[in-house]
């Protein structure tokens, strides 16, 4: 294994890091909130629900599906979908990540410019992901092909700019979620810091996945012009 070989490794050691240190920071935010009821009582679906009457858009469908830490809102169905334990707790963490979905429906609502880029780069950065790698490593190993590399690093590249992109996308979110939280008093006081702290570990994975895709693109230049 040559020079070049071991120190895109080495690269990659500072997101690898962040990573395990983000999902054990949201991790265990999100259980210890879990475990602190909010002074209303309100479950995760029913400040959602509340944020989103609030907002204006009674039309965004709220429903408790999935499986721990799925919660996500749909633009194309118009749909909030909330996990069981925050669809139907009514804990700090329930009640902030329910507000966090929803502040992308806000933001869908608005035409925010960042969701919509995000919405447009999803199928190519899908194929980015999916075929990027191969195409560089068949181009490397089986035909020693520049042309090969070069657009399995361009197809990767749309992926690495779909994380950057997802990055103001959630901070957004949680910045609207936080406001509409004190807005509406649907926590108040020191409620307001534990769900901040949540949103805050949850988007540290968000900056740890822009952080891996931008070393690995640069890992896969360094490879190619060896």
């Amino acid at each position: 294994m040559d020079a070049i070989w071991i120190w895109s490794i080495v690269l990659l050691v500072p997101a690898i890091v962040l990573g395990i240190y983000a999902q054990a920071k949201v991790s265990s935010s999100f259980n210890h909130y879990s475990q602190i009821p909010s002074a209303r009582g309100l479950t995760g679906a029913q400040a959602a629900r509340l944020v989103l009457d609030s907002a204006g858009l009674s039309d965004v469908g709220i429903e408790v599906a999935g499986s721990r830490l799925s919660d996500h809102y749909d633009p194309r169905t118009r749909m909030l979908t909330l996990s069981h334990e925050v669809g139907n707790n009514n804990s700090l963490a329930a009640v902030g990540v329910a507000a966090h979905e929803a502040g992308h429906a806000m933001q869908h609502a608005d035409g925010y410019a960042a969701l919509r880029l995000r919405s447009a780069l999803v199928p190519v950065a899908n194929i980015g992901t999916n075929f990027g790698f191969i195409l560089f490593f068949v181009g490397l190993i089986f035909y020693r092909s520049g042309i090969l590399m070069n657009i399995g690093i361009l197809l990767y590249s749309a992926a690495v700019l779909f994380t950057l992109v997802t990055l103001p996308v959630e901070f957004n979110a949680s910045r609207r979620a936080m406001a509409q939280l004190e807005n509406r008093s649907i926590l108040v006081g020191e409620e307001l810091s534990g769900a901040k702290k949540v949103l805050s570990a949850a988007a540290l994975t968000y900056v740890a996945a822009a952080l891996m895709a931008i070393l690995q693109l640069v890992r896969l230049i360094l490879i190619s012009r060896r």
